[in-house]
């Protein structure tokens, strides 16, 4: 059975095609630039890179170039043999606690939490209403980044502030990069052979977040209300002061909004170094820039205390830490200074097998922890286009 998955952004649109269950991609390709005059697209296909270019005006235009990729590399021999499609959605608010049949009433619940998600939502409706107008009788499923964390205890997603805002507004945490956790999740669950695990997982990409997952179900998550919350990233502050937005519109005669933006786009590594990607401040590092050796003093050891955070929380029964995303898989000296941060709780690194990990080597997962370690630790890398797969196929056949 042929399972589509698809990733749309506010100008992107992702793309994997997957025979199921063996879980076998076929296709996959990323459209950018989509409504800019430069649009243009990859396409992958047993192991080559195929490249296109045109002015693609919206995702309607996407999709036709999705369907058009599909069908001239004979990855289908006609839009009958897609049997389903799965949509990364970013926000289900309380509502949506696992994914769901995309059905009118969910079409109009994404438009209505578009209030939490304005960045991505508009994207994400654009290619759903894009691939129901392309294949009107293939059911469709609702994949949401938060569901995974709708398993959190009150007294974690909660925030201090005055109950009516959560009443009236919805104000608490929801997490983010559920899809991602989940399949890490699901991985562990398979690897330990057991259900009632308990996991520190650190998704540490451009945008960042980590979950403590108790008894096999998320039970706290670093970002919160939006993405924005938790640990520093590529742009994003993460976890500040919440009087410096008022104090800084104040002073540089700036909005809500504006501050805001800035603190989404122009902050973290990005507004310390210079730099959004780690590789980029690593190289700096190793010059010597003042800046960037700041910047990832100040990351490393925000990512080292969510973990040490969750360890306690999790009362010191860690089943095992993850590293996963693209730093998490790649940053060999990144993994090598959070763990070597957690050696007062005996948590230890296996240097020689670390060095060998990443997606651009032979090895791109295992355990990088010592035999002495308190706690065993592992790169494991992620698959966010084949849990939603997944999860679509399930749905569509229940």
């Amino acid at each position: 059975m042929k399972i589509l998955c698809v990733n749309a952004g506010s100008s992107s649109l992702k793309f994997q095609l997957f025979e199921m269950p063996e879980e076998t991609v076929i296709i996959s390709g990323l459209i950018e630039k989509i409504g800019l005059e430069d649009s243009f697209w990859t396409t992958k296909i047993n192991g080559e890179k195929i490249k296109g270019a045109k002015y693609l005006k919206n995702h309607t235009e996407a999709v036709e170039v999705l369907i058009d990729e599909l069908l001239k590399n004979k990855a289908i021999k006609s839009l009958d043999e897609i049997k389903g499609v799965g949509h990364r959605v970013v926000h289900g608010a309380e509502k949506y606690k696992d994914s769901v049949l995309i059905t009118e009433d969910v079409i109009r619940d994404i438009q209505e939490m578009t209030k939490f998600a304005p960045l991505h939502h508009p994207g994400n409706l654009a290619g759903i209403e894009a691939m129901k107008k392309a294949l009107p009788n293939v059911p469709m499923v609702a994949v949401y980044d938060t569901a995974f964390h709708q398993t959190m205890p009150e007294f974690n997603y909660m925030y201090p502030v005055p109950m009516e805002w959560y009443e009236k507004y919805g104000v608490r945490k929801y997490g983010f990069h559920g899809t991602s956790h989940k399949y890490i999740t699901k991985v562990m669950k398979e690897k330990l052979g057991r259900e009632d695990i308990n996991l520190i997982i650190a998704h540490i990409g451009s945008g960042a977040s980590l979950s403590a997952v108790k008894n096999g179900k998320c039970y706290d998550t670093t970002m919160g209300l939006t993405p924005l919350d938790g640990v520093m990233m590529g742009t994003r502050s993460g976890s500040i002061d919440p009087s410096i937005i008022g104090y800084v519109c104040k002073e540089a005669e700036m909005n809500v909004e504006d501050v805001t933006n800035a603190l989404n786009k122009r902050s973290g590594l990005l507004g310390i170094s210079g730099n959004s990607d780690c590789r980029d401040v690593e190289n700096a590092v190793a010059e010597g820039d003042h800046n960037s050796i700041l910047a990832l003093r100040m990351f490393n050891d925000r990512v080292a205390k969510y973990i040490a955070e969750y360890y306690v929380e999790l009362e010191g029964k860690v089943d095992a830490i993850i590293f996963t995303a693209g730093v998490g898989e790649n940053g060999i000296e990144f993994r090598e200074d959070v763990i070597n941060k957690l050696s007062c709780l005996g948590i230890r690194i296996n240097k020689e097998v670390n060095g060998t990990i990443a997606s651009y080597k032979d090895i791109q997962e295992g355990l990088i922890s010592s035999n002495d370690s308190s706690v065993d630790v592992y790169v494991i890398p992620t698959n966010e286009e084949l849990m939603i797969t997944q999860d679509t196929y399930d749905i569509i056949n229940n």
